[in-house]
């Protein structure tokens, strides 16, 4: 039976797995369609799946070098202590991809009986993503910020993101402008907010920098977290990006273009069971910026609800959509989550300075 594969056959994907250092059978592959970015395939043996074959989309990351360096090194460090580890398979020329007349792929070990969640109503599994970020966090704690490049550089920059907003602004036809008339004022108002309370001080770390739910594998079976994937954004942040960006897809149960904005939610008692889990871990967050984790969670929302603003104004350009307003609908829906974020923000302050401790 044929099997949907996108662009791509199976004699063209097993032509490139003869790119890497593994034993060549007569593989099948089944399409991941998970995710806007990279084109990814299980490789399977027969129906037991054995690797993830995945191109790189070098249009969004342009320096395939730097960014296989920085999960390459990285990878060392993530394993034990309740982490599983993931493994890059190496190409036969010795680098961590292979270069092919497609594109850049790379090979990595699949882990047995994982799955995703896009939104949960369960603090089991809230706990589980806070255990496996702190987790990522102490493995990568000790890991010098200059051995990583960015594989997008100003990803989460608010400077950056307010400047695209702006032109856009300039750009757009009077219609576009009236409809989004709401999400503009909200816009300037919150980039206000936000760059005074942003503190300079803090100290960058390794991060993750993309840290939604379904970039956590959970066991199919005991619903425990096992690592985190997608680590093409791995590069040098702040800890609150990634405490911002994980709590926006827990604590929220709607989808993130929810157009019925009563559906939108900040549960708390998701919000403790992840702070719970993230405080399982050993410390390692200094108190100031303990003190910036209620601004990561004002922070992330805005800038994907602002991304998807500034290309609703722009004509969608970079996003994909369904329909015309799709990026319009997205961005009302987080500017909606960064209100109830913004209403809760003494709340978190207090669950954090009883459960959190630098």
């Amino acid at each position: 039976m044929a099997v949907e594969l996108g662009n791509y056959s199976e004699d063209g994907l097993r032509a490139i797995l003869k790119e890497f250092k593994i034993a060549q059978n007569d593989y099948s592959f089944k399409s991941i369609t998970a995710g806007y970015i990279n084109d990814t395939f299980l490789v399977c043996n027969e129906e037991e799946p054995l690797f993830i074959l995945q191109r790189i989309n070098h249009n969004i990351f342009e320096n395939i070098e730097g960014l296989m360096m920085n999960i390459n090194r990285a990878f060392k460090y993530l394993k034990g202590g309740g982490y599983n580890q993931i493994k890059l398979i190496p190409a036969l020329s010795g680098k961590a991809y292979a270069s092919h007349k497609s594109g850049y792929w790379r090979v990595m070990t699949y882990i047995a009986n994982s799955t995703t969640y896009d939104t949960t109503t369960e603090a089991e599994i809230a706990f589980e993503a806070g255990r496996i970020i702190g987790k990522f966090h102490t493995l990568l704690a000790n890991e010098p910020i200059e051995s990583y490049v960015d594989t997008i550089p100003k990803f989460h920059d608010l400077k950056l993101r307010k400047m695209q907003f702006l032109a856009a602004l300039a750009r757009a036809s009077d219609k576009k402008k009236e409809l989004a008339s709401d999400a503009i004022l909200f816009s300037q108002d919150m980039l206000v907010k936000l760059t005074s309370m942003h503190n300079e001080q803090l100290p960058k770390r390794v991060c993750h920098n993309d840290t939604k739910l379904n970039n956590i594998l959970f066991s199919k079976e005991t619903k425990r977290s096992l690592c985190l994937i997608d680590l093409d954004t791995l590069m040098t942040g702040y800890f609150h990006f990634d405490f911002g960006d994980a709590i926006r897809t827990i604590v929220n149960t709607a989808p993130e273009d929810e157009k019925e904005h009563g559906k939108i939610t900040f549960e708390k008692k998701l919000f403790e069971a992840f702070v719970d889990g993230l405080a399982s871990n050993d410390s390692f967050l200094n108190l100031e910026e303990i003190k910036a984790l209620p601004y990561g969670v004002l922070l992330m929302p805005f800038l994907h609800g602002i991304r998807a603003l500034t290309d609703y104004l722009n004509g969608n350009i970079y996003y994909k959509v369904a329909y015309e307003n799709q990026n319009l609908d997205r961005c009302l829906s987080l500017f909606d989550f960064t209100k109830k974020a913004l209403s809760n923000i003494d709340y978190m302050k207090t669950v954090l300075s009883e459960k959190l401790k630098s």
